[in-house]
């Protein structure tokens, strides 16, 4: 019977179950103080004055106002966003041409820049007195301070997640099912919808939460460009900054508590669809 040898200078390396027990222990003493117990604090001071007083607070014109801005800003960043990460993870991992690696550079761009030099940037670009803002002023066409603007910003932000989860999804997969399926005839589009996306179709959707997790969350980037004006500029994280400012704890607990409902909605989902991809792959 073969015996599996140990490599000269190698060590195994078992861990007991005082060490086990440790490092469990450091591990959820972490999860419980920077993730459960802020996230009991927001439940537990919005329901602290009843569920009138929360429902209350949900349901004011500025608050439904916010809401509904941010879904719509969220909407539009992941069309946008999954147009684009398709449309660059395919030129990416399918074709070789001059700046493919600047390409690949500029998608991680996001990541590197913070949030509020992105909303400077924009107001440089299309303020008032900014490179294409006195054009824009009269043409009568809104864009800083207004929902473009911050659909503008939160695209920005939320750029490379499609893409990042796609390209490497495809990198592994190759060019082979592509070449063979064009070999039998099929055109591009026909590649594209039959063999490409059914391959890449849970890296997409999982690209696709995450990129609405950030937009509905993103607040450095709209702060600076929104103008923070009730009713009409305001995202849900801004909003709940005025509410607070203001010493409104009980309303501005109450949307964040909605806020991070959606998020929590949007972690299940990705738990679900990691089950469901791994199930699928075996």
């Amino acid at each position: 019977m073969s015996r599996w040898i140990a490599p000269r200078g190698s060590h195994l390396v078992s861990e007991g179950p005082l060490a086990r027990a440790v490092l469990l222990g450091l591990g959820l003493m972490v999860i419980g103080l920077f993730l459960l117990l802020p996230l009991g604090v927001v439940f537990a001071e919005a329901l602290a004055n009843g569920w009138g007083t929360y429902l209350e607070a949900l349901s004011d014109p500025d608050a439904q106002a916010a809401i509904r801005l941010t879904l719509l800003v969220a909407a539009i960043s992941v069309v946008v966003n999954l147009a684009f990460g398709l449309a660059a993870a395919w030129a990416v991992t399918k074709f070789d041409f001059p700046g493919k690696s600047l390409l690949v550079t500029l998608i991680d761009l996001p990541f590197s820049v913070s949030p509020v030099i992105v909303g400077l940037i924009y107001i440089l670009l299309f303020g008032t007195h900014g490179l294409i803002g006195p054009w824009l002023v009269a043409h009568d066409v809104e864009v800083i301070f207004a929902v473009p603007g911050i659909v503008l910003a939160t695209v920005f932000v939320t750029l490379p997640f499609v893409a990042r989860e796609l390209i490497p999804t495809m990198e592994i997969l190759g060019r082979g099912d592509e070449e063979v399926a064009r070999t039998l005839g099929a055109s591009g589009w026909q590649i594209f919808f039959r063999v490409t996306l059914p391959n890449v179709k849970w890296a997409l959707l999982y690209g696709v939460l995450l990129c609405n997790a950030r937009a509905m969350g993103e607040f450095g980037a709209v702060s600076v460009v929104s103008g923070h004006l009730r009713g009409l500029t305001n995202t849900m994280p801004l909003h709940i900054e005025i509410l607070y400012n203001e010493y409104n704890f009980a309303a501005a607990f109450a949307v964040a508590s909605l806020l991070a409902v959606m998020a929590l909605v949007t972690l299940a989902l990705k738990s679900l669809l990691e089950r469901v991809s791994g199930s699928g792959e075996e």
